[in-house]
Parts: C-alpha cells; sequence; structure tokens
C-alpha cells in the first residue's frame, strides 16, 4: 500500500520499534519509503479490490470484525447523564428475569447509540487501500467526515471510483495518495489497519498517527504477531494451501508483536494514553473472522485512547511512575513507596 520516494538517504539513526530486539533497523530519510515489491504489489491487486470473491474477499470479511469492534469500543466511551434508567452496581442478569434484564439492557444500549450517532467524529484512515473501511466509516451516523489515505495511486483511484456510486458517500469520503506526515490537523478517530506489517518502520508510523490524533481521540489498529502460529496461518495456508489471500502479501519479518507496540506507546507516550481494549482475532471458515482473549497469537485488534498526562499530586517528590504490562493491558499506577 507504500509508495516508494526517491529521496536521497540522509543520515541513520535507530528504530524505536525493532520487530527483532536484537536487529536494529535504519531509519532513512522518510518514513513511509516502501520497497518496490511491496508497491507492485499492490498495484496488482487494485483492479480486484472490490471483488468480494477476489485477491480482497478476507480483507471484506474483516471489516466486519472491525467495524464491530469500533463501535463496542466507541460505545464504552459514552457517558449516559441524567437517565430514568438505573444500572445498579451489581451483576443485575444473575437475579432479575431474562424479560426484564433484557428490556434494561435494551434500553441502555438503545441511549449509548443514540447518544453516539448524535457525535459528528472526524476519522482518519492511514493506508485505506481502496477504501474498504473508509467507506462502512463514512455511512456511520456518528462519523462527519473521513479521509482515506494511502501512497499507492492505483488504489486510490479505484477508492475514488468505488465512493462515487453511492451519493450517500458525496462529501462524507475523500481521499489522497498522501504520506502520514504530511497529513493537515487532527482528527477523532485515527484507523491504521492491515497496515504495520507493510511497512518498513512501525514506530515512525505510530509517531505520525499518534501526533494526528485529537486528546481524547482513539486510534484502532490490527496487525499480525510474529510468531510460528501467524506464519502458519498467514502465510502457509492462506497463502500458499487455501490460496485465499494472494501469494507474497505476507513476511513474516514485518509482523509486529502487540507486546511491541505497547512497549513503543510506554517509552514514547508515557501516561498520555489508555488502552481501551485488545483482543486476538482469528479466520474461522465457518464464522468469518472471531475475537478471541489471546491477542499475542495471530492476527489482533488494538484501541489507544490519547490522554492527558495527569502528575500525581499527593506528594510532591513522588517520582516513581511505573507501567505495567497486566493481562496485555497497560495500567498506569502510582508506586507509593511512602508507606511502609
Amino acid at each position: 500500500m507504500l509508495q516508494l520516494h526517491s529521496l536521497p538517504r540522509i543520515g541513520s539513526t535507530i528504530q524505536v520499534l525493532k520487530r527483532f530486539p536484537h536487529v536494529a533497523i535504519p531509519v532513512r530519510s522518510k518514513v513511509t519509503d516502501a520497497t518496490p515489491d511491496e508497491i507492485l504489489h499492490f498495484q496488482q491487486l487494485a483492479p480486484t479490490w472490490w471483488d468480494t470473491n477476489g485477491s480482497q474477499r478476507v480483507l471484506h470479511m474483516m471489516n466486519v470484525a472491525r467495524l464491530h469492534f469500533i463501535r463496542r469500543v466507541l460505545n464504552k466511551q459514552i457517558t449516559i447523564k441524567d437517565s430514568d434508567t438505573y444500572i445498579p452496581g451489581f451483576d443485575y442478569k444473575q437475579f432479575f428475569p431474562y424479560d426484564v434484564s433484557h428490556a434494561v439492557e435494551e434500553e441502555w444500549d438503545d441511549k449509548v447509540r443514540e447518544q453516539l450517532d448524535n457525535l459528528a467524529l472526524n476519522v482518519l484512515d492511514v493506508g485505506c487501500g481502496g477504501g474498504i473501511l473508509a467507506e462502512s466509516m463514512g455511512r456511520m451516523p456518528f462519523v462527519n467526515h473521513v479521509q482515506g489515505i494511502d501512497l499507492t495511486e492505483d488504489v486510490i483511484k479505484v477508492a475514488k471510483e468505488h465512493a462515487r456510486l453511492d451519493p450517500n458517500l458525496n462529501g462524507k469520503v475523500s481521499y489522497d495518495t498522501l504520506a502520514v506526515e504530511d497529513v493537515k490537523g487532527k482528527y477523532d478517530i485515527v484507523t491504521c489497519f492491515e497496515m504495520l506489517e507493510h511497512v518498513d518502520r512501525p514506530g515512525d508510523i505510530l509517531k505520525h498517527v499518534w501526533s494526528r490524533l485529537k486528546p481524547e481521540g482513539v486510534l484502532f489498529l490490527s496487525t499480525i504477531n510474529r510468531e510460528p502460529i501467524s506464519w502458519l496461518v498467514n502465510i502457509f495456508v492462506a497463502e500458499n494451501i487455501l490460496k485465499m489471500v494472494p501469494k507474497g502479501t505476507h513476511h513474516i519479518s514485518k509482523f509486529v508483536n502487540s507486546s511491541e507496540i505497547l512497549e513503543w506507546f510506554e517509552k514514547r507516550q508515557r501516561h498520555k494514553f489508555k488502552v481501551l481494549d485488545l483482543k486476538g482475532s482469528a479466520f474461522v471458515p465457518t464464522r468469518g473472522w472471531v475475537e478471541h482473549d489471546y491477542p499475542r497469537i495471530g492476527n489482533y485488534f488494538m484501541a489507544i485512547k490519547k490522554r492527558v498526562s495527569k502528575p500525581c499530586h499527593l506528594y510532591k517528590n513522588c517520582s516513581l511512575h511505573k507501567t505495567h504490562i497486566f493481562q496485555n493491558y497497560l495500567v498506569t499506577g502510582c508506586i507509593m513507596t511512602h508507606f511502609r
């Protein structure tokens, strides 16, 4: 999905996010430099991007899971005020009849949905490809506008042509052949799905997508862990045996572990982020893409909120702030050594 920029190499530093801890990845002059092989690969896929039975059929099926993940995360961010519906602070489903608890749940969900749908959020879709996710987001009631960017001109052309087929998307979705570091403005939501595994420097990409996010905005991303099951499922089976994915789409050396992304945020954005959700995702032939609770295996979805840092005010000299990874979620807390 990335286009090679013919710019000279300027200097060399060490990549912050390394796929292998013992391997230093050089940073070139342009974040979005890509290999000619990646460019050629996605150019060849462009004509069949919207064929649900073609080269991108797995991506079309994954899009349903993406949207479900996004909506669920956003629903949990909604606060209902002055509601006539009271939700007790315990598992009421164990005490109330099904009809009662189900009615309460439905009424509450309706209020959350209504409040979310009244929002007008602006979305940046990085590595949008032919626009599968961008179009779907553009149809969401709570989305004001979606800006899709990609560096492969052929897929951007496909995205623009397909968007014209739906008059309801007029003014809601736009596409540009643009590098992420050249994007202007701030966004409520930034998406980066199935993109990090196709770039040379995912740490630089994270830096730039994070900079495009408004305070309290949410970054949604998905990619693939670098481990044996990922190779078996995504490359050996999907590309070589079942041929559900075009051969050469994935390279295990470019896969990014969920722990590496968490580590990047811990080192670069400490106290300025919150992991809202982290789920593994697997393709089941009879069900499509389903979520699971093992995000260190195979594919995964992640949602990270940008928050304003709040320093500890309990003690002037309390500088012992540590970040802990607990059950794959990042929990920031103050280690109070003042108490013995």
